[in-house]
């Protein structure tokens, strides 16, 4: 006697058939985190101040310098991270052309003293004033692009110097004025000088040969976000 064969089932978890696709199985619901109670929120800088990793700013940037000249000597205070802004160009044309004008005034009255009232003397004076003044002209272009500031989410840090190096870090909810001056010769240039003062004066900071823009970009930036830092004195 011949059995017959026995009814297969298809079970549900067996493959498809050739040329059918397997349905992807449903993901699962992102879970949504709720922040603990009591938890500290941290609201978000305002526009214009950054955590120092944002692009070169089309305002703050302009005609000046693309780097930070720093130091060779490996004791020097490292830059760190973060976006630095620097002086303006004409900064070093102005510095050279009010050192040559000061320079010409020492040699004219060197000039004057040793010539017509007869003292001698004054070419030794005159002479190592001189020699100071044309070494400080001679290091201006080096010396202007080791100025830089940065803006940090709390702070303005602002550094200088190739011999004497300074770095400083102004917090935002310290600023009591934002001062923009600016000369003759710095009106010419378009360039200003931004003076930041705080409860401290060795704190205080002056950032100069800024683009005339951008001196009022920052100050305008800095009102701004020192009044949503305020702290007590």
């Amino acid at each position: 006697m011949t059995s017959s064969p026995e009814a297969t089932t298809p079970d549900s978890s067996s493959t498809a058939t050739d040329g059918a696709l397997t349905a992807p199985a449903a993901a699962a619901p992102a879970e949504t985190v709720t922040p603990a109670p009591g938890a500290e929120t941290v609201a978000p800088a305002p526009a214009g101040v950054g955590n120092g990793t944002a692009p070169r700013d089309a305002v703050l940037d302009a005609g000046t310098f693309a780097r930070v000249r720093e130091p060779r000597g490996a004791a020097r205070l490292p830059l760190g991270d973060g976006t630095w802004h620097q002086l303006a160009k004409q900064y070093v044309w102005v510095q050279l052309i009010a050192n040559g004008i000061v320079l010409l005034i020492v040699l004219a009255a060197t000039l004057f003293a040793t010539l017509f009232l007869g003292w001698t003397w004054a070419w030794f004076v005159g002479g190592v004033m001189l020699a100071f003044m044309l070494w400080g002209i001679l290091i201006t272009p080096r010396q202007a692009r080791s100025y830089g500031y940065q803006l940090r989410t709390d702070d303005l840090v602002f550094r200088r110097g190739i011999l004497w190096q300074r770095v400083v870090a102004v917090p935002y909810g310290r600023m009591q004025l934002v001062d923009i001056t600016h000369g003759p010769l710095d009106r010419g240039f378009g360039i200003a000088q931004l003076k930041l003062v705080t409860a401290a004066a060795s704190t205080g900071v002056t950032i100069p040969g800024l683009p005339q823009e951008a001196a009022e970009r920052l100050r305008d930036t800095l009102i701004e976000v020192a009044e949503t830092r305020r702290t007590g004195l």
